[in-house]
């Protein structure tokens, strides 16, 4: 516990001599800009949440790796805190010097919550954490306990720190902890060094000196390309005083030349090195991150930098041993560190590169090549096997499974295989036929290719944990064969063993590859060095116990008994599979499969059993369960399918575990002597899988034609209600390697006997029942396919096979034409409704007038026969009256007549459903029924019919259409109807015909006056911006005039609350190959622009309208309308300047309103160009406002307003989100989502400097969002659905997420002086 006195609380703003930061480099930067540099970027296959589940609970810390070393747990943000601890952990000196306080100074744990108690927290705590890491045999330790002496709540673990920072405040936060004790100059013994600086007077000579202080130097990387160049830069050049910039000495009491030098003074035991990688660009006002090589030496000697150079070279020279790492950029990234292994503490093992043979490499080169053209086709399956495959251990870890995939096919598992195939995860255990889960579920392998330590070879991967205890492998082979194929690397010398700790990752890495972070995204931040002369004890080599305190060594081994506890029990319950056995008495092989012999099968036995255990285990087990089994025993995998239940294959070696065996949890066994079942021999293996089928029989009698012309009806089962003709179904099973005639013989049938396979590809008249026509294709396999399995004519469960004999097609049920039998069932025979409507759908009519009646009708009837019979029903022989057969839609529409010539499966008829008589006539096979109107889209109803032949052209349709209705003239032309019922684009080419146009029956068309206008042509609608501001510059029109209330159009640059007006002056026709200019110019000519004067074009702006608003402003006076993508029909606005405008790309036209203070109003609005070409964030858009206004960015708050919605979205910097394909953030853009700023948009500036007032909206929009309350109330009230529909924009408008702020590190420390 903390002394009840005050407390000292070290932040990032407390700085000792000499320790300059970034933030250092420019004292009047404010706070926070930078940012949060070090924010961390999420893996793309490492998220925790792809780990799968496994059923033994909570899942014990997994053991240390192959490395023997001990990573450190992420927080979520405190991969800084992380690296920094390692490296101080391999610093024995630091780590022997703080293991030798002992409780009588820094107290003990225990006693922290005593009242009055004096207990150092935050050693203690480090002590405890540098034991865990030394002797607890796990992954990685927690910091949960020493960031919680700190003082730091549950947040500020997940916030982002620089390590630079974190050194300086932890050493001095140590410092202070250790006031009193023997412990107190730690911190200054092993880091604290001096620097001189001198000016010396060029006059006399005198020299001028002071002295400083440092525990780290930091280095600039900008303009250099070394370390030994910047230390020469800092202690070796001179910087000269002369010209307009003298020195007064104190001495000679003048301003006269000097130069000025600095020296190191005194050399620390132990020197940090702080490289300035992030910088400020206050030209661009943006950061950025050194990225430019940038070497350091491994050693160094640093004689020529020091003022005192007459000592041995020993107490000059360092070695590197530490190398913090920064991966990323300004605005997020990763720290991890390369440490080298001082006191020989891991186990180092070659790099996994280094230790493949020659013939190891060339075979995962050939691996790849041959997976290279699967991986073209999207299975997901397949690529994840050529993953596993490829590997040399046969097992990946599941959270690096998608790291994988990217690196193969270059796309991420999510934009590949999310949508089909569902989260990574799930997949997997989906397909447990094909991948089994092992290690606790951390690694995935492949069942027919398992890790067996018999037969492979050990390789330099993580081990499985949870493999085959029972087994172990044999590295003599594998290292004869490694070196006769290549010769190794040298191995380093003992002690100079480097390896990469990431968080709670430990790998070995070789010396050489420091030299790769000399530069990039991921390079070198921090540097630590420890003198040559600092040599260990040989007693502290290989030994993690040295000079540990022994009540820490007792708890560390307290630790491992329990966790190694915990293990066994997690081992045993994860270890456990339930197994279903199938006794061999109580089943029959029936249909090619093994079914219960009982009428109610039940299921088999189940058996846990621990899958560690040996097959012969399990066999004896299984003895001692069958008291009464006799002879042989075989335990063969078994599945249950559909046909029945089907053998695989036989575990024999009773020596493998049945997870090296490939058995898991829900696995079948079938016990059984393992020859024969019941007497009768039983087929193992896939190739012999049953197939269930269904057989088809005809059960026809002799009155089937008779009855079928009389229109029976039938029973949905296919049969007469009288028990006469159908189809028989019988499903069968079948071995899967059995022949197709061989199946013949089993059914009983006769040599001639035709089997046939539905034909599901048929032809138009080949649909089935569900199609309308009731009759059904198959498709008689051929006398060669007799010869052929089951499985090589790929018939699968629930396929039919239809069985005839030749007899069979004297009936008129069953027809033969080539190689396809047509089967007319009794479905065929069923019925149309038919409804008379004297007056054609009208509605008009009495009710006894609308007749409806059922006529029968096959599938193969034609239509025209239908209307007979239905005519002679309703009696209607009119002379000279024609009348025709209509559909009728889900609305009540009808539809165009259908072709009598047609049959009713050829019409698209289904049959029970209801056709219309209708007074008219029926086209033709070769003849289209149109719908058109004369001037304006026809209303429900009144559209006029015709029928014209399909070869027809334009011009000839539409003269019948003129003809029609008694017009003339070559004036007109034909426009067709869209989808939404409105007049779209003419039929530009009169000379094609209605069937090269894709024109069907049922089209509408209006017949609209007019020539038709040229090829290419666009016809544009124009009205004027009538400008309130300058009235005088507005004419008067007798054009309507459009208000803002009647157009809704958007904010543009107008005073306070008035309104957009919108004048129509004409229409211009223009080619679409005339440019912008062309279009102002034409524009001009109007007659109701006669009087507007304009110099040049470049004073006019042309808006294009979208629903009555304001939408974009055209760009690019030489652009073409066609690049500028306009097309007929579409209206545009054009304003009058006061000045030339040539707007860019990227140039965004705004109209700002300034709040006025203390009021919810603002000033009157003005225009604002912004131009985001180069930076379209936030940011730039408040320095371009406070620029603009001669105000300060930080004092200004944006927002956007909403007219449709009379609310206002504040702006403020965000994070977007992390693009997993990519790796990296994406750049922050108000041109983007979610708020999309365009031309015309409104943006609400306020001032906090002098309005505390943070909200925008004003009264007239407080009105606004009570109408649009009070309307959706009525909708609500007056239809539900359209109220929903009207509330689900609002549910998904969210805010995005914004960065979080700065947060500045800080150390609290209790006050023991």
């Amino acid at each position: 516990m903390r002394s009840p006195r005050a407390n000292t609380r070290f932040t990032a703003r407390r700085r000792e001599p000499h320790r300059t930061t970034r933030s250092d480099t420019n004292p009047t930067n404010p706070p926070g800009m930078f940012g949060n540099l070090f924010e961390e970027e999420e893996d793309e296959g490492g998220s925790s949440s792809t780990r799968l589940l496994t059923k033994g609970g909570d899942e014990p810390p997994p053991a240390r790796g192959r490395s023997d070393l001990c990573g450190i747990k992420n927080q979520g943000g405190t991969c800084y805190l992380n690296s920094l601890l390692q490296t101080l952990l391999f610093t024995p000196e630091f780590r022997e010097e703080l293991f030798s306080l002992g409780p009588d100074e820094l107290g003990c744990l225990e006693d922290k919550e005593k009242p009055g108690a004096k207990v150092r927290l935050i050693p203690l705590e480090l002590q405890r954490l540098f034991s865990r890491l030394l002797l607890v045999d796990q992954q990685s330790a927690s910091t949960a306990a020493l960031t919680d002496s700190f003082g730091w709540d549950s947040s500020e673990g997940t916030n982002q720190h620089d390590v630079q920072e974190l050194n300086r405040i932890l050493f001095c936060a140590l410092e202070h902890s250790l006031v009193g004790t023997s412990g107190s100059t730690l911190i200054h013994r092993l880091y604290h060094g001096t620097i001189v600086n001198s000016i010396v007077c060029k006059e006399c000579g005198n020299v001028s000196q002071r002295q400083e202080d440092f525990l780290d130097l930091t280095a600039c990387v900008c303009g250099v390309m070394s370390l030994e160049e910047a230390l020469w830069n800092m202690f070796v050049e001179e910087e000269l005083f002369e010209g307009n910039n003298l020195y007064r000495c104190a001495q000679c009491d003048r301003l006269v030349r000097a130069a000025k030098s600095a020296k190191l003074q005194k050399l620390p035991p132990f020197l940090t090195m702080s490289l300035l990688r992030f910088s400020f660009d206050f030209a661009k006002c943006e950061r950025y991150k050194e990225t430019g090589r940038y070497g350091f030496p491994l050693s160094f000697n640093l004689r020529p930098f020091c003022e005192q150079t007459s000592r041995d070279d020993a107490d000059y020279t360092y070695d590197l041993f530490s190398v913090i790492i920064h991966k990323g950029g300004c605005y997020g990234g990763h720290y991890h560190v390369y440490i080298r292994d001082i006191d020989q503490l891991g186990r180092w093992e070659p790099p996994e590169e280094d230790c493949k043979t020659k013939t190891q490499r060339k075979v995962k080169e050939e691996v790849k090549e041959a997976f290279e053209a699967k991986l073209q086709e999207d299975d997901p399956v397949s690529v994840l096997t050529a993953i596993i495959c490829q590997e040399p251990s046969k097992t990946v870890m599941v959270d690096q499974l998608g790291q994988k995939l990217m690196n193969m096919t270059g796309s991420s598992w999510n934009k590949k295989f999310r949508k089909t195939s569902g989260p990574i995860g799930k997949f997997l255990q989906s397909h447990n036929d094909v991948f089994m889960m092992v290690s606790n579920a951390t690694k995935v392998a492949l069942k027919t290719n398992l890790p067996s330590p018999v037969t492979e070879p050990p390789v330099p991967t993580e081990p499985i944990t949870s493999s085959d205890p029972s087994t172990a492998s044999d590295p003599g082979a594998a290292e004869q064969q490694q070196r006769s194929d290549q010769k190794p690397e040298p191995e380093p010398e003992q002690g100079s063993h480097w390896f990469d700790l990431n968080d709670s990752t430990v790998t070995s890495i070789r010396e050489s590859d420091i030299e790769k972070q000399f530069q990039g995204k991921e390079s070198a931040y921090m540097l630590f060095y420890r003198k040559t002369q600092l040599q260990r004890p040989s007693e502290a080599l290989n030994n993690p116990q040295y000079k540990v305190p022994f009540h820490l060594v007792q708890k560390a081994q307290e630790e491992n008994i329990k966790l190694q506890e915990m293990r066994e029990k997690f081992e045993a319950t994860n270890n456990t599979v339930e197994l279903r056995l199938h006794l061999a008495p109580c089943y029959r092989l029936d249909n090619g499969a093994l079914q219960p012999a009982d009428k109610e099968p039940n299921g088999g036995t189940t058996l846990s059993f621990d899958r560690r255990q040996t097959v012969g285990d399990l066999r004896l087990s299984i003895y001692q369960m069958q008291e009464l089994w006799e002879g042989d025993m075989a335990l063969t995998v078994a599945k249950s399918l559909p046909a029945g239940l089907h053998l695989y294959n036989t575990l024999t070696d009773d020596n493998v575990s049945l997870y090296s065996a490939g058995i898991c949890t829900n696995s079948d066994l079938f016990v059984w002597n393992g020859r024969e079942v019941c007497g009768a021999a039983i087929l193992t293996g896939a190739e012999w899988e049953p197939v269930l089928l269904t057989v088809v029989r005809p059960f026809l009698d002799e009155d089937v034609e008779q009855e079928a012309r009389g229109g029976v009806e039938y029973k949905e089962g296919g049969g007469f209600e009288n028990g006469g003709p159908g189809l028989k179904r019988e499903a069968r099973g079948f071995a899967g390697g059995v022949t197709l005639g061989e199946v013949k013989e089993v059914l009983g049938e006769h040599k001639e006997s035709l089997l046939c396979q539905e034909h599901k590809g048929g032809k138009r008249g080949e649909k089935g029942a569900g199609d309308g026509g009731g009759a059904s294709g198959w498709r008689v396999f051929p006398p060669d396919d007799m010869q052929r399995t089951l499985k090589e004519l790929s018939l699968k469960d629930g396929d039919a096979l239809l069985v005839l004999e030749p007899q069979s097609f004297d009936s008129s049920v069953f027809s033969l034409n080539g190689d396809v039998v047509t089967v007319t069932t009794p479905s065929d025979c069923r019925w149309l409704q038919v409804e008379f409507q004297p007056h054609g759908g009208g509605g008009g009519g009495d009710v006894e007038e609308r007749r409806k009646i059922k006529v029968p009708a096959t599938g193969n009837m034609l239509l025209g026969e239908v209307k007979q019979r239905a005519m002679e029903e309703l009696q209607q022989k009119a002379p000279g009256a024609q009348f025709c057969l209509r559909q009728v839609d889900c609305t009540g529409k009808l539809l165009p007549p259908v072709c009598e010539e047609l049959s009713v499966r050829d019409a698209d008829v289904r049959l029970m459903t209801t056709l219309t008589l209708c007074p008219g006539n029926a086209p033709k096979a070769s003849q289209l029924f149109l719908n058109y109107s004369v001037g304006a889209a026809p209303s429900t109803g009144m559209e006029i019919n015709i029928i014209v032949e399909e070869t027809s052209t334009v011009k000839e349709c539409l003269k019948s259409m003129l003809d029609a209705v008694g017009l003339d003239g070559t004036c007109w032309h034909l426009r067709r109807l869209d989808w939404c019922e409105e007049v779209g684009e003419p039929l530009m080419d009169e000379d094609a015909s209605l069937s090269q146009l894709k024109i069907s029956s049922g089209d509408s068309f209006v017949v609209t006056e007019g020539q038709l206008p040229p090829k290419g042509f666009l016809k544009l609608t124009m009205w004027l911006y009538l400008d309130p501001q300058n009235a005088e510059t507005n004419f008067k029109h007798t054009d309507s005039v459009k208000t803002g209330d009647e157009t809704q159009s958007p904010p543009t640059p107008l005073c306070g609350g008035s309104t957009v007006k919108l004048s129509g002056v004409g229409q211009v026709e223009i080619s679409d190959e005339a440019t912008l200019e062309d279009l102002k110019t034409q524009v001009l000519t109007l007659p109701a622009l006669q009087n507007m004067f304009v110099p040049t074009t470049a004073f006019m702006r042309v808006w294009q309208l979208e629903g009555g608003r304001l939408a974009r402003i055209l760009r690019g006076q030489q652009l073409t309308l066609r690049k500028l993508k306009l097309s007929s029909g579409t209206d545009f606005c054009v304003q009058q300047l006061l000045k030339e405008e040539d707007l860019g790309p990227k140039e965004v036209l705004l109209t700002v309103k300034m709040g006025v203070p203390g009021e919810r109003s603002y000033y009157p609005p003005e225009e604002l160009l912004w131009d985001a070409s180069r930076d379209s964030s936030p940011r730039s858009l408040r320095t371009c406002l406070a620029a603009h206004h001669g105000l300060s960015p930080d004092s200004l708050l944006l927002a956007k307003h909403q007219p449709d919605k009379h609310n206002w979205e504040e702006i403020s910097n965000w994070n977007q989100q992390v693009s997993k394909k990519k790796k990296k953030k994406r750049t922050e853009s108000l041109l983007g989502a979610p708020f999309h700023l365009k031309d015309g948009d409104t943006i609400g500036i306020k001032n906090l400097l002098i309005d505390n007032n943070r909200d925008f909206v004003t009264l007239e929009d407080k009105q606004g969002q009570q109408r649009l309350r009070e309307q959706a109330e009525q909708r609500r009230k007056g239809e539900k659905a359209a109220g929903s529909d009207a509330a689900a924009p609002q549910k998904n408008s969210g805010q995005t997420k914004s960065r979080k702020p700065e947060v500045a590190l800080s150390i609290n420390v209790g006050e023991f002086r």
